[in-house]
């Protein structure tokens, strides 16, 4: 089986280097990834795609790229279950 993911995008905000508990470097930022899909009418439409960085890579990316900036990522796509606040099920998908 393979879970192995590529995306190339624009930082929608600044990246923001936080810590964990035990002092791990984590890293959340969302990248807009445009389509190749162009409806009629000419406007560009993108996803933006939630990702998590650890680590070097997120000290990396908290030095190096600031918002607006081209970043290509690679890596795999995981999920988790969760109940929200109002007790409804949910799943987090992460990369």
């Amino acid at each position: 089986m393979i879970n192995n993911v590529t995306l190339m995008g624009r930082l929608t905000a600044a990246p923001e280097l936080k810590q964990t508990q035990s002092g791990v470097p984590v890293l959340s930022f969302c990248i807009a990834v445009d389509r190749n899909f162009q409806p009629k009418d000419g406007e560009k439409q993108a996803d933006f795609i939630n990702l998590v960085a650890w680590r070097n890579t997120a000290e990396f990316i908290a030095r190096y790229f600031r918002k607006g900036d081209m970043i290509a990522v690679t890596g795999e796509i995981q999920t988790r279950k969760y109940q929200d606040k109002d007790g409804n099920n949910r799943t987090a998908f992460s990369f």
